[in-house]
Order: structure tokens, then C-alpha cells, then sequence
């Protein structure tokens, strides 16, 4: 396979390749930062990064991925155990970090080097496959400790020219984000992209709705941001007139990690004339589908399966859901050269996550449209609600509660009933905490909009949702 980053070997042009506030560095600069650092890494087979959103971290990666090792990149905000614990199965022979962070104890027996962003080396040149580990990336830890999914450098080259295909992302486009750099979103869709197609990305830092408009309005041309994020562009849009101007001159607003709700989408719509697309991917298989530059983006549709990845929708007991009506639920599985390898020191765990002819089990469920495009109803685990002889998603239920206008948040669990099997639960926000909708006035909300089996049987209100960095909803965090 050819280098992941040709422009590094190959630009007189004197192009911004990274740009972190007031910092930057051209691809020259670049070549022979991540050089520098390749030639310090050589020989490693993991390397631990310490990925604040900075020049450091981004030259950290490229260089331990010119010197042919694999970056295990570190969540910062990590508690000492989980810390400690990512630390002792990933074993990384060393440790690279901005000058004058401070690291925690977890961390004190790994050599450490500091990031020279200045530094002046030449890419290692060593031979590297296909197969071989680029990135070890930590899964969230839901439901135990978190695993470690060895990504190979196909997957992510089949990525990004995948979403490049889609995208029409060419070394043109000018790339904004604020997202953090130890999650596939972020380092390697909000990184690694730009750098593959010979682009530009410009990190906030620490995304603002002025951030986004400033640069946007400054010739970028994509931005990419979760969910979070785009609630509060919707909320700030009425009172930011240089914001709504800058989204409606972007190329492409892309939203990722977690569900888009509908209210959102429309009201960002309503003041821009642009549409937020969507797409769908997981750590383990980096980038699955995705809405088109050229396609329709409609509220709740992630697209279609990207170019080399195939898709299936599978009932419980293995038979592959055939109908394309928008209500059939399954399982989503997919097979393809974006997929992870293996679980770090997991066998067990790989070989249950995959079926015995190469299927990967994602544990998400979904219905397909006529047109094939693909709405994500929920995570099998926690999302899918069995009641009264129905399968509900309960991602469906949570954006017709979240037109609602007295509805700030809503996440929609199952639990046991005598009589459905499981009920459906509503977990609200109010959008005013002195005057919440009634329990009552939700449910017919639902019925209107969805069906009477989808309405909540019970409603319980909070005064915020827990979710994680990248904006998910932790349903396991919630009160029992």
C-alpha cells in the first residue's frame, strides 16, 4: 500500500497542513516534525500518545505511523484505574507527550519523550504491510473494562478514500473541529483525512459556535461535530447572525457519533438552507455508511454503505431481514477491509464479535429504507425494546419526544412488565423544570407521530442526561 500521507513526501507549495489556534504547520514543517519523531520511535511496536487537542498529539500519530508502529492514543481526562488499566494491556514501549504536560502516576513507569513541533527528521522508510497495526483504540468500556481494537493501516486508507468518494473531500477542502483526538471521530476522520487527501484542518481547540463561524467564514469549507455541538449551533443561531452566514457557505456539515436529533436538524435547516449529513461508523470498523455529498440528507438517515463495505440486517436467531420498508428491525453486521483486526489480547472477545463467515457484530439495530439508506434505532443492549409482541427502537421514540417543545433531552429505555414483557420508559429534560409536560400529554405526543405501541408507559424527569465525551447518552448511567 502506498504511503497514507503522499503529500508529506511531496508538496513545494508551502500548504497549511495543520493549523491548532495561533499554530500551524505547513506540510514541509509537518514532514519533518513527524520525522523527527518517527526517527525517535523506530523499531516500537506501540506508542502511547498523549492526545490533548494539539499540534503535539497530531505530529505524535503521523510520526509513530511514518516509523511503521502503532499509536495508542490517551484519552487525558482518563481516571487513574482506567488509565492504568489501558496502560498495563497495551504495554507501549514509550510515551510521547507536549512539553510540559503533566502525566499521572499511572503513567510514571513509561519512557517518555516530548513533541518537538520543530523538530527536523525524515520519515524512517520502513517497510510496513497492510495488515499491520496503525492505531490501538480503546473502546468505551460499557460493559467492562475497555478493549483494545487493533486497527490495520487498510482500514483506515479504505476509510477515508471511501468517505473521499462520498464527500467529493479533495485536498481543497479546508476541514474545522473541535473534537478530541483519542476517538476514530476526531483523530483519524478529523486528522488523518485531511492530511491523506493533501488538505487543511484547522482544530478549535475547544469548539465554540464563534470558532466555527470565525473559520468557516474564513475559507473553510467542512465541518465535523457531534451532536453536542449542533444543539448548540441550533440554540445559538437566532442570536448569531456571522454564524448562520458561515454555515450556509460551508461545502458540508457532517455530524457523527451518536444520533442527530430531528429538531435539531430542522431548526439548523430552517436559519442556514444547508442540511447537517450524517454517517455511521464504531471504533471497531471505523466508517460503515454515510449520506452522500450528492444525496439526500434526511433527519435520522446515515446513508448508504460506503464504496467496499458490505451491509446486513440480521433477526435473533441469524436470518437475514430481506425487507427494505423502514420498519423491519435488525441487527446491523458488516464485513469489509474497514474492519478492525482483533481485540488486543482478547481472543475471546474477537472471535464472539465476528460470525463464523466474517461477519462483524456491531450490536446496533436498524431498519433500511426502499432506497437501501440506513436509521439506526438504537444499540441492541440497551435500545431495543420488546413490548407487547413489538420490536421498538428507541431511538425513534426519543426524536418524536424531542419535538416536543417542552422537551430539552429525552432518552427512552425497557423495563420489565408483567404484562408487555418489557414497557416503554421516558427520561426527560423539561425544557422548563418549573412547568414539565405531563406524563399524559408525552405519550399522545408519541402516538401521533409514531404508533400507540411506541408511546412511554411511564415518564421520569431529570435534570440532565449523563453522557460521555463524544455526547452519547450513557443509558447505563441512569437511575435505577
Amino acid at each position: 500500500m502506498s504511503s497514507l500521507f503522499p503529500a508529506l513526501a511531496d508538496d513545494p507549495s508551502g500548504r497549511v497542513a495543520l493549523r491548532f489556534g495561533a499554530r500551524s504547520l505547513t506540510y514541509a514543517q509537518l514532514a519533518a516534525a513527524a520525522g523527527a519523531v518517527g526517527e525517535r520511535v523506530r523499531g516500537s511496536g506501540r506508542v502511547a500518545v498523549w492526545a490533548t487537542p494539539s499540534l503535539e498529539t497530531a505530529v505524535a500519530v503521523v510520526g509513530v505511523l511514518l516509523a511503521g508502529a502503532a499509536a495508542v492514543p490517551l484519552n487525558p481526562k482518563s481516571g487513574e484505574k482506567e488509565l492504568g488499566h489501558i496502560l498495563g494491556d497495551s504495554a507501549p514501549e514509550l510515551l510521547l507527550a507536549a512539553p510540559g504536560d503533566e502525566l499521572p502516576a499511572a503513567a510514571a513507569g513509561i519512557e517518555r519523550i516530548d513533541v518537538d513541533v520543530h523538530g527536523v527528521g525524515a520519515p524512517s522508510g520502513e517497510p510496513v504491510g497492510d495488515e499491520d497495526p496503525a492505531l490501538v483504540v480503546y473502546t468505551s468500556g460499557t460493559t467492562g473494562p475497555p478493549k483494545g481494537a487493533v486497527i490495520p493501516r487498510r482500514a483506515i486508507a479504505t476509510t477515508l478514500d471511501a468517505l473521499a468518494d462520498a464527500w467529493r473531500w479533495t485536498g481543497d477542502d479546508i476541514l474545522v473541529h473541535g473534537l478530541p483526538l483519542f476517538h476514530v471521530h476526531g483523530l483519524v476522520l478529523g486528522v488523518l483525512g485531511p492530511l491523506r487527501r493533501g488538505g487543511s484542518v484547522r482544530h478549535l481547540g475547544r469548539f465554540s459556535t464563534e470558532g466555527v463561524a470565525r473559520e468557516l467564514n474564513d475559507g473553510a469549507t467542512m465541518l465535523f461535530g457531534v451532536p453536542t455541538m449542533y444543539h448548540r449551533v441550533a440554540e445559538a443561531l437566532p442570536a448569531e447572525p456571522e454564524l448562520a452566514k458561515a454555515l450556509a457557505g460551508a461545502r458540508l456539515l457532517v455530524s457523527g457519533s451518536a444520533a442527530l436529533p430531528v429538531h435539531d436538524h430542522e431548526r439548523i435547516a430552517a436559519a442556514t438552507g444547508r442540511r447537517v449529513i450524517e454517517r455511521y461508523g464504531m471504533t471497531e470498523t471505523l466508517m460503515n455508511t454515510s449520506v452522500r455529498a450528492d444525496g439526500e440528507a434526511r433527519a435520522g438517515i446515515v446513508g448508504v454503505p460506503l464504496p467496499g463495505v458490505e451491509l446486513r440486517l440480521v433477526e435473533e436467531d441469524g436470518s437475514v431481514v430481506a425487507a427494505l420498508d423502514g420498519e423491519s428491525v435488525g441487527e446491523i453486521q458488516v464485513r469489509g477491509p474497514n474492519l478492525f483486526t482483533e481485540y488486543l489480547n482478547r481472543p475471546d472477545a474477537t472471535a464472539a464479535a465476528f460470525t463464523a463467515d466474517g461477519w462483524f457484530r456491531t450490536g446496533d439495530v436498524a431498519v433500511r429504507d426502499p432506497d437501501g439508506a440506513v436509521r439506526i434505532v438504537g444499540r441492541k443492549a440497551t435500545d431495543l425494546i420488546k413490548s407487547g409482541g413489538y420490536k421498538i427502537g428507541a431511538g425513534e421514540i426519543e426524536n418524536a419526544l424531542l419535538e416536543h417543545p417542552g422537551v430539552a433531552e429525552a432518552a427512552v429505555t425497557g423495563e420489565p412488565d408483567a404484562d408487555l414483557g418489557e414497557r416503554i420508559v421516558a427520561w426527560v429534560v423539561p425544557a422548563d423544570p418549573e412547568a414539565p409536560p405531563g406524563e399524559a400529554e408525552l405519550a399522545d405526543h408519541v402516538s401521533r407521530r409514531l404508533a400507540p405501541h411506541k408511546r412511554p408507559r411511564a415518564v421520569r424527569y431529570l435534570d440532565a442526561l449523563p453522557r460521555n465525551d463524544m455526547g452519547k447518552i450513557m443509558k447505563r448511567a441512569l437511575p435505577s
